[in-house]
């Protein structure tokens, strides 16, 4: 089964709920960060192509419809040019610092907390994310400064090389509209989904302090 569409936009950018509007248009999952939480063997295939060794996108993704989130959309080109007939939506947020706000409160901290002892698959799970976006992204990922310039870089470079008449921009107040037209697909009567906010994600995680920011 071929991808239909390929999320270049990066984690915070409303993927997941991309996730769940994606699952419904498409009738078939969609691939998030919340599948390699699902399937730890995964992490195995990310590390490689980290690494820079050939994946074999079709195995890996042969039940889903479409990707969206880290570690997928690092891969973006990759997976554009194994899926040619498929949709690239790049999805982003107002500003990047307003990327960054979600960003600081969810992914950082989480990624820096110490994992406790005789959780080798956490341990190996977060290993693999740094890993990730320290090599696709940027080594500062941590860095309100250098993050929020890689945020701009990959946006940029993904308006830059992807085929315009492949792309399509989205923000998650777009809502349904853009996607439908692009797929070709009826607007559903429901509200877009709106899923793991900030609020969401810290008591999902247990960080302190939680206050609802939009994914």
């Amino acid at each position: 089964m071929e991808l239909r569409v390929i999320g270049a936009g990066l984690g915070r950018t409303g993927t997941a709920s991309l996730k769940q509007a994606l699952e419904q248009l498409l009738e078939g999952p969609c691939y998030h960060m919340f599948e390699v939480f699902e399937h730890p063997e995964h992490d195995e295939v990310w590390e490689a192509a980290v690494r820079g060794e050939q994946a074999d996108w079709s195995s890996l993704l042969a039940r889903y419809r479409a990707s969206v989130d880290w570690p997928a959309c690092a891969f973006w080109r990759e997976l554009a040019a194994a899926n040619p007939d498929a949709l690239i939506l790049l999805s982003t947020r107002d500003s990047p610092q307003t990327w960054w706000a979600s960003m600081e409160r969810t992914i950082v901290p989480t990624l820096k907390r110490a994992v406790p002892p005789g959780e080798p698959v956490v341990a190996r799970h977060r290993a693999m994310v740094r890993e990730l976006l320290c090599r696709r992204f940027t080594p500062e990922w941590d860095r309100p400064a250098a993050a929020m310039a890689a945020y701009e870089r990959h946006n940029e470079d993904v308006r830059r090389t992807a085929t315009p008449a492949r792309l399509l921009q989205w923000r998650p107040g777009d809502g349904w509209e853009p996607i439908c037209a692009a797929l070709g697909l009826a607007v559903p009567d429901e509200p877009f989904p709106r899923e793991n906010s900030t609020s969401d994600f810290r008591a999902r995680q247990g960080l302190d302090d939680a206050q609802a920011i939009l994914d």
